[in-house]
């Protein structure tokens, strides 16, 4: 695990709880949402912490430093499953990423939400 891995999982364990606290946890789920995934090659659930976008259905994550980051291939350049917690909802979806020179975005197309 290189330096950067280490400093990106304390990254998540720290914000992690505060996502979930009743004042902060308000200011950074407009900007911050964890997502889930299971790994293509492991079969390992993942869930981190990535900063997004959304509109409507639409939810892009702008990958900073793809190259040090493995977790977006899980979804280039097919796609696949995601879950995703957005305003305290978790939600699940198909994900997309995409390379443009060194820039890399993925694209969550949420699923509809169930009615009970």
């Amino acid at each position: 695990m290189s330096m950067f891995q280490r400093g990106a999982g304390m990254f998540n364990t720290l914000l992690r709880p505060a996502l979930g606290a009743p004042v902060v946890g308000k200011l950074l789920s407009g900007s911050l949402a964890e997502v889930t995934y299971v790994g293509r090659r492991s079969g390992r659930r993942v869930a981190l912490l990535v900063a997004y976008k959304r509109r409507g259905d639409e939810v892009l994550i702008a990958v900073a430093m793809p190259d040090k980051k493995t977790w977006w291939r899980n979804f280039y350049p097919d796609g696949g499953p995601i879950g995703i917690v957005l305003d305290g909802l978790s939600r699940t979806g198909h994900a997309v990423a995409r390379k443009d020179g060194k820039r890399v975005t993925v694209k969550v197309e949420l699923d509809p939400i169930e009615q009970a």
